[in-house]
This record gives structure tokens, C-alpha cells and sequence, in this order.
């Protein structure tokens, strides 16, 4: 893997959302089924949960937010100095070299939701992975699914649920993904 020229130089880090029209629209939620069944694969667990980490700031502080990078790095149980050989920083530098963030003067700018895992990635998955994404992308739903999907949906977000949480919740009553995901995005735009 190549060196990826990120080195902070100051103790903290302004963390932005990168907004992406496409990806926004078409891509899955940091904290989804998807990413950690098909990203995690390509980030590594470290990048991940720094990636989830660094996400859940913007769902309190939308429009941007200033982390401490060793508070932060100590909270995931990794290890932090200005070196580039520290493990947070390399999980933020894994985060660039895949595009989930990209980085800006003094931060991060950072992808709530990413976009589908590239073809060349998926090529390098364990063949169960590629059979399961393959069924992830399948958009053929039936009308079936779809209305029960978004009938779950709408009671699950009137009875107080997480809007962001629903597409998890309906992939576990076994709403099939295709229709989770239409029916997630019906109840949370």
C-alpha cells in the first residue's frame, strides 16, 4: 500500500462532511449492514471504526467539528503520536487512500455514506463475501417486499427509532436488502 502523505501536526483535527450528491444518494450509511459486511473488508477494522467514529461527531455537530487526536485514538484503543506510524494515523491515512475522507486545510473532510464497493475490490473478497454482495445488489424487489419493508419503516421510526438505525433493523426481521435499503431511505429523507 502506498504512503498516503497525511501527518497532523497539531494535537487536534477539524473533522467536515464531504458532500457528494451521487455517493450521497446512492451510497450506504457509514453505520450500516453494508459497510461492515463489504467496506470493512477493504478498510480494516481500525479504519472502520475511525471512519464510525469520526461520523457519529457530525450527527451531533453537522456542519463540522474539532477532535483531540489521542483523546480519540485512545477512545478506539489505538495507539496516537504525530509519527505517521501511529495506528489512528494510518487508519486515517487508509481512510484517504480508499476515498471514504479526504483531506482538507487543517481536517478531514468525511463521507457519511459510501458507495459502493468497486469492482476491483470485490474481486479480492473470500468468495462468500462475493456471493453475498451479489445478493446486496440484486435491485429486483418484489412489491411485496417493498411495501411490507416501508410499512416497518414508518412504524418503526413513529414508535422513536433511530431513522438512521431502520435499514439495519429491517435487514434483521429478514426485509430483503434491496428493499431495506428503498424503504430506509423512503423514512429518513
Amino acid at each position: 500500500m502506498p504512503a498516503i502523505e497525511f501527518a497532523p501536526t497539531e494535537p487536534t483535527l477539524m473533522v467536515v462532511p464531504w458532500h457528494d450528491p451521487v455517493v450521497d444518494h446512492v451510497g450506504f450509511e457509514v453505520r450500516s449492514t453494508y459497510v461492515e459486511l463489504f467496506w470493512l473488508n477493504i478498510l480494516g477494522p481500525s479504519a472502520t471504526w475511525a471512519l464510525r467514529r469520526l461520523v457519529l461527531g457530525l450527527d451531533r455537530y453537522p456542519l463540522g467539528y474539532e477532535i483531540d487526536l489521542g483523546e480519540t485514538a485512545n477512545a478506539l484503543g489505538l495507539s496516537y503520536s504525530a509519527a505517521t506510524s501511529s495506528t489512528f494515523v494510518r487508519a486515517l491515512q487508509r481512510c484517504i487512500l480508499f476515498g471514504v475522507s479526504q483531506p482538507i486545510d487543517d481536517g478531514l473532510a468525511v463521507r457519511r455514506r459510501l458507495p459502493p464497493v468497486a469492482a476491483r475490490h470485490l474481486a479480492r473478497m473470500p468468495d462468500v463475501l462475493q456471493q453475498q454482495h451479489r445478493t446486496w445488489t440484486v435491485r429486483q424487489t418484489t412489491l411485496a417486499d417493498l411495501e411490507r419493508g416501508m410499512a416497518l419503516a414508518r412504524a418503526m421510526v413513529s414508535a422513536g427509532d433511530d431513522p438512521d438505525a431502520v435499514e439495519r433493523q429491517l435487514l434483521a426481521v429478514g426485509v430483503p436488502p434491496s428493499a431495506a435499503i428503498e424503504a430506509a431511505a423512503s423514512v429518513t429523507s
